[in-house]
């Protein structure tokens, strides 16, 4: 299938199950109210994200038809994702226990694990995948709380992981494009949140292309496709180590990412998202500037920009905090 048409597949199935997805929220009254953990003030309609997991579903059953890419993978990626994407629609319709969706997502990777590497005897690639599966979906679902940041963070990656490992370009621009139509229905203003349908699908595609990627790229440069997922993967962890030190339930919902303590002194989610925009396309700028050179080199300009973002969360956090006490 041309580009075109397979661009416009993902398109138009993701808008149209968008659409019937907002129907059905505001029929079912599946509907996320502001409180205390929440950084939205008005009920929002949630699960429009389903659009994009049945976006992606549909060009696996294209690739399958016209096979142009592996049955093991193709069945591999698609089976996991409808573990994830499942899991995560029944929890948008009735809360379940974390514990419970950490073993499905686990499921899930290791599906995709075997689909994608373990069917080749390639079994260190298939472990990492292991690991990428639940830790990007979860990263995924701890910052969607803002209209359009885990939409677009997903576009930019999907669009840098395209440029990194060309290899990777048809199935991480049909993601991009399934993610990119959803956009204007949650930013700037938000008419349905993606759901944990949503943010799940979201962070099970970009493990997936953040795998094949990485192996595309080999030993020697895989670890630059980290850079384009830096600024989620800097706040959800300092976050969550904060929380854990702190002895809170961090697997509850909360309002203490980097992101949230913005909005809450007054900043818009526009705002807060164009900014961690801006720092994601930066990271993926650095990565394809420094594209060729060695593996310690890439090595160590990773390292450098996660350290330096590290630094930076940690000023941003501590101004924050003390601006915030400053207004009470």
């Amino acid at each position: 299938m041309a580009m075109a048409g397979w661009l416009a597949l993902h398109a138009g199935i993701s808008v149209l199950m968008t659409w019937a997805a907002l129907a059905y929220a505001r029929r079912r009254n599946l509907v996320d109210l502001p409180g205390e953990r929440r950084s939205h003030a008005v009920p929002t309609p949630r699960g429009g994200g389903i659009g994009i997991a049945c976006a992606l579903l549909a060009g696996c059953v294209v690739a399958l038809i016209a096979g142009t890419a592996r049955p093991a993978a193709v069945l591999g990626f698609a089976g996991g994702l409808m573990l994830v994407a499942g899991i995560g629609w029944v929890d948008d319709h009735r809360p379940l226990s974390p514990w419970l969706r950490l073993a499905v997502q686990c499921l899930a990777g290791a599906l995709l694990a075997w689909g994608l590497h373990g069917a080749e005897g390639q079994w260190g690639w298939a472990i990492l995948t292991l690991a990428l599966v639940p830790g990007l979906v979860n990263v995924w679902n701890f910052m969607d709380g803002i209209n359009g940041l885990a939409t677009s963070q997903a576009m930019l990656c999907a669009v840098a992981f395209a440029w990194l490992a060309p290899g990777t370009a048809y199935a991480a621009l049909a993601f991009g494009v399934a993610a990119a139509v959803f956009l204007p229905f949650n930013f700037p203003r938000a008419r349905i949140f993606l759901g944990d349908v949503g943010s799940g699908t979201l962070g099970y595609a970009l493990a997936a292309l953040a795998s094949v990627a990485a192996v595309e790229r080999g030993p020697d440069g895989a670890i630059l496709v980290l850079l384009p997922l830096s600024a989620f993967l800097v706040d959800a962890s300092l976050t969550l180590g904060a929380r854990m030190r702190g002895g809170e339930r961090w697997w509850q919902p909360h309002t203490s990412h980097l992101y949230q303590r913005w909005v809450k002194t007054a900043q818009s989610h526009t705002f807060v998202t164009c900014i961690y925009a801006t720092f994601s396309l930066a990271a993926s700028i650095l990565a394809l500037s420094v594209n060729k050179i060695g593996p310690w080199q890439a090595a160590a300009v990773t390292v450098l920009w996660f350290a330096c973002a590290s630094l930076g969360w940690f000023f941003q956090r501590r101004r924050l905090v003390s601006r915030k006490s400053g207004f009470n």
